[in-house]
């Protein structure tokens, strides 16, 4: 199984959000957080759904 390649990544904080293909034909968005020891990650089914986990996230690390 190939890695995944994001593109149309940005950063909000701590919190990086990109976007890949899933090998499926599906377009998928994740957003996780780059603190270390904080471990936080979502996946979306929509980009702006991605970016609102992103901005509202309160790191904890």
């Amino acid at each position: 199984m190939r890695p995944n390649r994001f593109y149309n990544v940005i950063r909000v904080g701590p919190v990086e959000v990109g976007t890949y293909n899933n090998g499926r034909g599906k377009t998928k968005h994740t957003a996780a957080c780059t603190a270390p020891g904080c471990g936080f990650s979502t996946e979306h089914r929509d980009r702006s759904a991605a970016e609102l986990a992103a901005r509202t996230h309160r790191c904890n690390a």
